[in-house]
């Protein structure tokens, strides 16, 4: 029983550890964590974090896992109740802007930080970000090609996924960059109305 007590307080303070590192990682990037910082902003032990990760790539590593799993409940998962097809493709866009607009990571979408800070570095952290983000420009394209067959719209899926994923970064970019929500005011309308375009009657 003590065992199962130390395991318990131990996946409690990984959580703890992973939802600040997240957090940080949105602001100051994927570099800037480190476990030092994070056992001294949550008043831990260095050696009990270093215990949880080992080093500082895996920190890195796990920060990205937890962050898609905050990524997937706050948008994968509530879009996915939508019907498929056209309403999905809709409730998949909605939902991601209002994710970034939200703040639910500080430094708006987490993934498009990390991707940019990333993009150019080989190695484990780089391949994550890459499969991580690229897992939702697989959704939304599968959920386009989806759209096309059942006959909701007439469109290339993977032009039309492409330009929504572009209007959904260009919107984060720039409410991060400067503040206040007429990026996302704007990346609603262009998203509508291209669905409106591209729908079939």
């Amino acid at each position: 029983m003590p065992v199962d007590g130390r395991i318990a307080r131990g996946d409690a303070t990984r959580r703890l550890v992973l939802r600040r590192a997240v957090d940080v990682a949105s602001v100051d990037g994927l570099a800037g964590l480190s476990l030092g910082r994070l056992a001294g902003e949550l008043e831990l032990s260095k050696s009990g974090v270093f215990a949880l990760f080992g080093s500082k790539e895996e920190l890195q590593l796990a920060t990205i896992e937890a962050a898609l799993e905050i990524f997937t409940a706050h948008v994968v998962t509530p879009a996915g109740t939508a019907e498929p097809g056209l309403p999905r493709l809709r409730a998949i866009c909605e939902k991601w802007l209002d994710y970034s607009e939200r703040r639910v990571f500080p430094g708006g979408c987490f993934f498009f930080n990390v991707g940019a800070e990333f993009d150019a570095r080989p190695g484990r952290v780089h391949d994550a970000v890459a499969a991580a983000s690229g897992s939702f420009a697989a959704l939304l394209r599968e959920t386009a090609r989806a759209a096309v067959a059942l006959g909701h719209v007439d469109v290339d899926a993977e032009v039309l996924a492409f330009e929504l994923h572009a209007l959904g970064r260009a919107a984060n970019a720039d409410a991060v960059l400067n503040g206040g929500s007429r990026p996302y005011r704007l990346a609603r309308r262009a998203i509508r109305a291209r669905l409106t375009a591209v729908e079939s009657p």
